[in-house]
C-alpha cells in the first residue's frame, strides 16, 4: 500500500484531496485494489455512480463493510450538513458498478431504514469508528447505503 495520508492533506485544499483521491483511484482499479483496498487502514472500494446533472460516470473510494451479499457505505462527507455527491447521484440514479479488490459487480442503491439501519450503522461504526463523530457534527441523519447485487 502506498504511503500516502488523507491525515497530511489540508481539508482546506479541495484541490489536494480530489487529487489524492483520484490517484487512489488509478492505482486502486490498475492493480485490483492491491494498492487501495485498504486507505489508512480501512476497506475501501471503488463506486462508479452516474452524474445527476452530467450524466457522466463519477467515481470514489468508499470505506465499506459487507453484510450477507451486500455492500454498505456511509454518506457521511465527513459530518458535513451535505451528503456527499455519490449520493446525490445514487438517489437520482440508484443503478451503479462496484469494485472490491478484483471482483466488479453491477448494484443497486437502497438506503437502509428503521432497525436494519441501526444494525448496518452499528457495524460500520465498528469498521470507521469516525463515523460516530461524524454523526455529532451534523443535524441530518448520515444515510447508510446498501449495495445490493444485480
Amino acid at each position: 500500500m502506498s504511503n500516502t495520508s488523507t491525515d497530511s492533506l489540508s481539508t482546506n485544499n479541495k484541490e489536494d484531496i480530489l487529487g489524492f483521491m483520484k490517484d487512489h483511484i488509478k492505482r486502486y482499479l490498475a492493480t485490483n485494489g492491491e494498492d487501495g483496498h485498504l486507505m489508512n487502514g480501512f476497506p475501501c472500494l471503488v463506486l462508479t455512480t452516474t452524474g445527476k446533472q452530467s450524466g457522466e460516470k463519477r467515481q470514489a473510494a468508499v470505506i465499506y463493510g459487507k453484510h450477507n451479499n451486500s455492500y454498505v457505505i456511509v454518506a457521511s462527507k465527513g459530518g458535513s450538513d451535505t451528503p456527499p455527491a455519490w449520493f446525490v447521484n445514487l438517489q437520482a440514479n440508484p443503478k451503479a458498478h462496484i469494485q472490491v479488490k478484483a471482483e466488479k459487480l453491477n448494484v443497486k442503491m437502497r438506503v437502509a431504514e428503521d432497525d436494519e439501519r441501526k444494525k448496518l450503522w452499528d457495524m460500520m461504526a465498528k469498521v470507521f469508528p469516525d463515523y460516530l463523530e461524524y454523526q455529532k457534527k451534523t443535524e441530518r441523519q448520515i444515510a447508510v447505503v446498501v449495495l445490493d447485487p444485480v
